[in-house]
């Protein structure tokens, strides 16, 4: 039933089974073969579930491979001495619970080490099995408790920054044109809500100009997060500074190159400036693939000129404008390429080209809204939760000139 020094016995029977739903892991940390082998007895004579590992010192107890639920130290160590041992200890194993082993005259030292962090302290010599079991047992259910409470204090604010971040990737159009319908939306992979790099804004010049852009930085995380709102945050300012769209592409890989933590972090980016007229549009694309021009019953990828995407090769982009003319009435699809790496019910991937054809046979839903909604669930019609890549889409509408002209 005692098992020799330093190896591990299970019991389970006896009057106290105790409130913990899974055997307990014990290390006790004491010199005294004596105080040890009392340890041993009252501990097997307690009746709760347990695996036992002894250790002399602080030192030996370091090399165990044990996960500890519950670590009884003795104070008096040959290697720590008083809170010192405590401290090590504390740190060593800080999510077990930490029972004190005093003797009669360290009683004050025992309070002391319950505010410095320990769970609870025992006198030694004055304790019997039952006493044993309910302290052990209390104790762990204590550290559970606060290890409960700071994983959820962590997770709220995780959950904060988070939403600090999705609110920088997620921006309020800068936009007054009241003929223009702006949809959007940011989809997280495999519906999570794990934060990524894709990110887009628009804004209105005073000559009623519409600036749009669309960027996706690779991988998934807070680094990406915060990537995506400095390139979105940065590429509004260069444009509302009046910044031309290749110099805004060179700066903006500046940003990139300067703050992502690694070097394999790139993006891909498009922008977009919209005629007053809104009879052209002028493009340039980062490594990101074109716009869809939706006409009814037609979507088709706009013709543009493509080079790296920002951080690829830095320094060495030559990103070139492509001027596009534009159908009245017809709307304006931005998107990440998330939105076809999905599968179709057949099992394979979507991919570009039946994502298009989708949209295509969707273009004849007039209403904005409507039509995003419906392209989503298409795309997302197969994808049975495997699809792991973020999806953001920004959909630009104008009426047609009969709507127009009937109002």
């Amino acid at each position: 039933m005692i098992g020799e020094a330093g190896l591990p016995f299970v019991r389970s029977t006896g009057a106290y089974p105790g409130p913990t739903s899974s055997i307990a892991t014990i290390l006790l940390i004491e010199d005294d073969p004596g105080d040890a082998l009392l340890t041993r007895e009252l501990l097997a004579d307690s009746g709760i579930s347990a695996r036992f590992t002894q250790a002399s010192s602080l030192t030996e107890a370091s090399t165990t491979f044990t996960t500890p639920t519950c670590v009884l130290l003795d104070l008096h160590l040959p290697d720590r001495q008083g809170m010192e041992a405590l401290r090590e200890a504390l740190q060593r194993w800080p999510d077990a619970a930490v029972v004190v082993l005093t003797g009669l005259n360290d009683a004050a030292m025992g309070t002391a080490a319950v505010a410095a962090g320990a769970q609870d302290y025992l006198v030694k010599g004055h304790i019997d099995a039952g006493l044993l079991g309910r302290t052990i047992e209390y104790a762990i259910q204590r550290r559970r408790a606060v290890v409960t409470e700071r994983q959820l204090r962590d997770s709220r604010m995780q959950a904060s920054e988070n939403t600090r971040l999705q609110r920088g990737l997620l921006p309020t159009p800068l936009i007054a044109d009241p003929a223009l319908t702006v949809v959007s939306r940011i989809v997280p992979g495999r519906g999570q809500s794990l934060l990524g790099g894709d990110f887009f804004d628009l804004v209105q010049d005073e000559d009623h100009t519409i600036h749009a852009v669309i960027g996706d930085v690779c991988g998934n995380g807070p680094d990406e997060a915060a990537i995506g709102v400095g390139l979105r945050v940065g590429w509004r300012t260069l444009t509302l500074a009046g910044v031309d769209k290749s110099s805004r592409m060179r700066l903006l890989e500046q940003v990139l190159v300067a703050e992502r933590p690694h070097e394999a972090m790139f993006a891909t980016a498009c922008t977009m400036r919209v005629a007053p007229d809104r009879s052209t549009a002028v493009i340039v694309s980062a490594g990101h693939p074109p716009p869809l021009m939706i006409t009814p019953g037609r979507a088709h990828p706009m013709p543009i000129r493509h080079h790296l995407g920002l951080g690829m090769f830095p320094g060495q982009g030559r990103w070139q404008e492509s001027v596009i003319t534009m159908p009245a009435g017809a709307g304006l699809l931005l998107y990440t390429d998330g939105v076809y790496e999905g599968f179709s019910q057949d099992g394979t991937r979507l991919g570009e080209r039946r994502f298009i054809e989708v949209a295509s046979r969707l273009s004849t839903i007039t209403e904005p809204e409507d039509f995003l909604t419906a392209l989503l669930a298409e795309v997302q019609r197969g994808g049975d939760g495997r699809h792991t890549d973020d999806t953001a889409l920004l959909y630009l509408a104008w009426p047609s000139p009969s709507i127009t002209d009937r109002a």
